[in-house]
């Protein structure tokens, strides 16, 4: 009885607070971009990843730190206590939480495999000096993407080679191999494994910022991004209404104004994008770690003893 207790108290916890930010994160996220779009793109991109994902990440990080801990420090083991109504039912919704993540996440997984496997079928390697093998598909869509999460690789298609110049070909694949370095398929598995309501606005502009932050990745002067804008106006006539595919980054698909919004952002490229933003010492971030750690060493007892009575409220 008492791990059954433990057990459900923790995922009670775990599950208050990733609804709370979860709902937070839904309401507040907009004005987060805005003042997002006032730093460079990737940066931008990076904050809303990390704000997608800050209500799994604190809620984990809270019941490891605080809950279990209380949990297992100050609860008598001798006591046959039941367990409550609100811990047993908050206790239901997070591991059916965690179970449809799961099965999402795999759904997505299995469903990008089955496309893979359809459109690598009579594939050839191309000759690169990339470390990322480049495939050539018989297919005219996708016209290119980087494609797999633990080897990945990008696929090219006959039509892409004919089309494109050298000088197209080699600013197209930087972008793919921008989104592998980012490792933004697996970011779009991690997506589906804490999906929840509301949150379809802020993945769609994480997806925008993400692909914009691929095309300043992929070119580093004027003609390189003219390149790169002729190679999304071509590819963009094989089939202009291409829908995107689980766990692929393709350079070209729906919906239209990002890719219009990406082909002027390219056309008025200039070099200040080169310009690395401002950083601050990474003396502050240590200071304001280990400030936080050391308050966190003062306080953490008297902390555990007001999530306890919290949690025994719960238990009750």
């Amino acid at each position: 009885m008492f791990a059954a207790r433990g057990i459900a108290v923790s995922f009670s916890v775990f599950v208050m607070v990733y609804l709370a930010l979860s709902v937070a994160v839904c309401l507040t996220w907009r004005r987060v971009w805005l003042h997002a779009q006032a730093y460079p793109i990737r940066g931008a991109a990076d904050l809303l990843f990390g704000f997608r994902m800050f209500p799994l990440a604190c809620a984990a990080a809270i019941t490891a730190a605080f809950t279990v801990p209380s949990f297992l420090l100050l609860e008598p083991r001798a006591i046959d206590e039941p367990i409550g109504a609100i811990p047993l039912l908050l206790g239901l919704i997070g591991s059916a939480l965690g179970v449809f993540g799961l099965v999402n996440a795999c759904f997505a997984w299995v469903r990008a495999s089955l496309t893979l496997s359809d459109w690598t079928r009579d594939a050839e390697s191309v000759t690169t000096q990339s470390s990322v093998p480049l495939i050539r598909i018989a297919r005219s869509v996708p016209a290119m993407t980087a494609a797999g999460i633990v080897r990945p690789r990008v696929l090219l298609s006959t039509s892409t080679e004919f089309l494109l110049t050298p000088n197209e070909m080699q600013t197209a694949v930087n972008h793919e191999l921008a989104h592998i370095r980012r490792r933004d398929n697996l970011k779009k598995l991690l997506f589906r494994f804490v999906a929840f309501p509301g949150m379809s606005e802020l993945e769609d502009a994480w997806l925008e910022a993400t692909e914009m932050a691929a095309d300043d990745a992929a070119v580093s002067s004027t003609g390189e991004a003219l390149d790169l804008a002729a190679a999304l106006i071509k590819l963009s006539r094989l089939n202009p209404a291409a829908p995107p595919v689980d766990l692929t980054a393709a350079l070209v698909h729906t919906p239209v104004h990002l890719m219009n919004a990406r082909v002027e952002r390219l056309i008025a490229w200039s070099e200040a994008r080169l310009v690395p933003s401002r950083r601050y010492s990474s003396w502050y971030a240590v200071s304001a770690a280990a400030a936080t750690l050391a308050m966190f060493a003062f306080t953490y007892s008297q902390l555990l003893l007001r999530v306890h009575t919290a949690t025994e409220w719960l238990v009750r």
